[in-house]
């Protein structure tokens, strides 16, 4: 089991400066955590109207120790470009995924990711559904329209939302998108949040693929 990161920027007027300020370190810390394998991917989150929500990052094979030496490390963490944070046990789906996106970083958004929340007594229905929903999203995996996809887990493991980056530079597409999800056809998923992205190149190791 690992952990994704979610922190989440101010809104207040001063906010881009606090992040531009630390960015070039930032990068330099992420760097080095992708190259070493520990730091599976990392995002940005923009709002609507282009400004940074905050960030996104996926450790999928640490501990709540290394998820909390990452922290240590992290200026975004140590230097209030993040007001807040949550460190979330988090499993990435192993599939067939494409290579994540490589090369000087673009200025539109490319992707979306959707932070999705299981309803309240939904286990059964996810269970129901869930073979075809990974029927689904493997096939997507595999012509690069979902870069990662994997599973929000409770205390005792057990699957209770999911997190997903998927191909769609706009919110509308990715829900259009979802909206053919059993997860979201048969209600297991009651909250989802869509955050347009755009990938930074970073040297990555692949993500899991099944054994």
């Amino acid at each position: 089991m690992g952990y994704v990161i979610l922190g989440w920027d101010g809104e207040d007027a001063e906010a881009p400066a606090r992040r531009a300020a630390v960015r070039e370190r930032h990068l330099k810390v992420i760097t080095a955590w992708a190259a070493a394998g520990r730091l599976n991917l990392a995002v940005p989150l923009f709002r609507a109207d282009g400004s940074a929500a905050g960030s996104i990052m996926i450790l999928n094979d640490e501990d709540e120790v290394g998820a909390r030496e990452y922290l240590l490390e992290e200026p975004f963490a140590r230097e209030g470009v993040w007001l807040s944070y949550q460190m979330r046990p988090y499993r990435i789906a192993p599939m067939n995924y494409q290579p994540l996106p490589s090369g000087p970083a673009p200025s539109a958004m490319t992707h979306c990711v959707v932070i999705a929340e299981d309803a309240e007594n939904s286990l059964e229905r996810r269970m129901a559904v869930r073979e075809p929903h990974m029927r689904r999203v493997q096939g997507f995996a595999e012509d690069g329209t979902m870069a990662c996809g994997g599973a929000l887990l409770g205390p005792k493991g057990g699957m209770i939302g999911s997190i997903a980056i998927t191909r769609h530079p706009t919110e509308a597409a990715a829900r259009a998108w979802w909206a053919d999800d059993p997860y979201v056809q048969h209600g297991v998923w009651h909250n989802l949040r869509f955050f347009p992205t755009r990938f930074a190149p970073l040297p990555y190791v692949p993500l899991p693929r099944p054994a």
